[in-house]
């Protein structure tokens, strides 16, 4: 399937690393105008050097003035992928004040922010777009020591369905992927442990955790006019989690 996206603008957040990282740069080789945002100047320095066609934005996105104005001064976005997060590993009785803030912030209050604006576009333009959130497994079934990732990506769930609701009539597309473990660097980290990773391979059927290019194959998919009344729908990256 040849998926191209010439002269569209595209804008992912959590772009300096991992999959958002991978996911700018599948973008810019489809041929859009392709915008990386991220917290960390020298993450999206490197992703420059590696595709000098990425333009890049740094911002703290648990800061919505800051955040909004920075979007806002991007112009039009046709595709916008809402791939930031954060994750703390705690138990239900750990989670402090400061921890459950951070993970809102980010993982809920900035695609509600973010969205706003690039929607506010779409809506101006009158030609549609296309949205995609990246949720989790984590939003559907309970995962210990991530309760409050868990909690976020749950609220992305009814976020998407809402905004899916509203926004249609613009033909605007709004959809979630969710992912398994995904091996990023980060996550070969957190699941390196196989008395962690063994009992969370068990449980899924084709007894592996994604790629990165499982998931950017998802979103890009989703993105694309491809899959034009696809809308409100979660797509499962999982290898069968959720379907056992």
């Amino acid at each position: 399937m040849d998926i191209r996206f010439d002269g569209r603008r595209a804008l992912v957040t959590g772009a300096g690393k991992g999959i958002g990282y991978e996911l700018a740069k599948a973008l810019a080789a489809g041929g859009a105008e392709t915008f990386a945002l991220s917290r960390t100047q020298a993450d999206l320095d490197q992703l420059k050097a590696e595709n000098p066609d990425i333009r890049t934005v740094c911002v703290d996105l648990a800061d919505w003035a800051a955040t909004r104005k920075a979007v806002e001064e991007l112009g039009p976005i046709h595709l916008l992928v809402n791939n930031a997060a954060v994750l703390h590993c705690t138990t239900f009785m750990e989670i402090e004040e400061a921890e459950i803030k951070n993970t809102f912030d980010v993982n809920v209050h900035a695609v509600v922010n973010v969205s706003q604006v690039v929607a506010q576009g779409m809506i101006a333009r009158g030609k549609g777009g296309a949205i995609v959130n990246m949720s989790s497994i984590g939003g559907r079934v309970a995962l210990e020591n991530v309760p409050s990732y868990c909690a976020s990506k749950g609220a992305i769930e009814m976020l998407t369905k809402v905004m899916t609701r509203e926004l249609g009539q613009h033909q605007i597309r709004i959809n979630n992927v969710n992912p398994t473990v995904v091996m990023t660097a980060m996550g070969k980290k957190l699941w390196s442990d196989p008395a962690k990773s063994e009992p969370m391979m068990k449980r899924t059927p084709q007894r592996k955790f994604a790629e990165v290019k499982d998931v950017v194959h998802a979103v890009m998919f989703l993105l694309s006019d491809q899959s034009d009344m696809i809308n409100g729908a979660s797509l499962f990256v999982d290898g069968g989690v959720t379907a056992v």
